[in-house]
Order: structure tokens, then C-alpha cells, then sequence
């Protein structure tokens, strides 16, 4: 499964690691994904989510 959260769609964004020479070099900053479960009222059960941590934040805005 590829690294995208399933609540607010974020995925990796490309970037440069820059050294102190100022050698750049492209590197990737994944999101931070977590597995949980979380429980639907609307299907009156657990649903496992892999979510990003600022969509955990936000989760109780979003009906599921």
C-alpha cells in the first residue's frame, strides 16, 4: 500500500538535504503514518485507517 493517508489524502514531498558546502542532494520527506482503528457510527464498527498524525488531530470533525 502506497504512504498517502486515507482522511486527508497528504503523500511525500520532494526536497533537498543541503550540506554545509551547500552541496544539494534530493531527498524525500515522507508523512507520518500511523495504523488505527477507529470506530464508525455510521457502519457501527472499527475501521483500520492508516492515517496521518495531523488527520488523527482532526479526526473528530470528519464523520465516518
Amino acid at each position: 500500500m502506497s504512504k498517502i493517508c486515507q482522511v486527508t489524502n497528504k503523500k511525500a514531498n520532494n526536497g533537498y538535504s543541503v550540506s554545509h558546502s551547500h552541496v544539494r542532494v534530493r531527498k524525500i520527506q515522507n508523512i507520518n503514518l500511523q495504523s488505527k482503528k477507529i470506530w464508525s457510527n455510521k457502519h457501527k464498527s472499527w475501521i483500520r485507517l492508516k492515517i496521518s498524525t495531523k488527520g488523527i488531530k482532526s479526526i473528530h470533525k470528519i464523520k465516518f
